[in-house]
């Protein structure tokens, strides 16, 4: 199902047919380095995740992270949207996308899209992100989408610290 659409991209969610897709993201360089490994080592673990947290959080959250895909081509590249994470006070902004499509703008287009969705559909004010220090691409993403860096701090279940970002003025 299509949730938006950008210019270059459909912005969809996540179903069972994704799963080579996932699986192939979930084990790439950057969502590996900078996300983490989730234990995906087969096509039933990436079915698993689908079901699992993604499905699972568009009918408990109405949000959550959606498959990207290219209008041109009709691609899944990656994930984005917005999580609901009981460890911060308001939902944050997660995006990942296949190496091939990184540089493109692929991913601050769609993350445009869903944060302005989320303000004028959700009524969101406040709209967090999170990154590793050491992740300076996702910094400057979080930057350029007017996400400003709060601090640095260690989230319960994270193991190394943490950068907060937020788009709220007082931060």
């Amino acid at each position: 199902m299509t949730i938006l659409e950008t210019e270059r991209l459909l912005i969809e969610e996540v179903n069972i047919n994704d799963t080579a897709f996932i699986f192939k993201l979930l084990n790439s360089p950057g969502w590996l380095k900078f996300i983490g490994n989730r234990g995906i080592n087969n096509l039933a673990d990436a079915e698993a995740y689908i079901q699992n947290p993604l499905m699972k959080s568009y009918e408990e959250n109405g949000l959550g992270l959606y498959k990207v895909v290219r209008k041109k081509n009709a691609e899944p590249m990656g994930l984005c949207g917005l999580i609901s994470r009981p460890i911060l006070p308001n939902v944050d902004i997660g995006f990942a996308i296949l190496p091939e499509y990184e540089g493109k703008s692929y991913t601050f287009e769609a993350a445009k899209a869903i944060i302005d969705d989320g303000t004028a559909r959700l009524g969101l004010k406040v709209v967090l992100g999170i990154t590793s220090p050491d992740n300076v691409k996702s910094q400057k993403l979080l930057e350029k989408l007017g996400l400003k860096f709060v601090e640095r701090l260690q989230l319960n279940g994270y193991e190394d610290d943490t950068f907060l970002y937020s788009n709220e003025e007082n931060s």
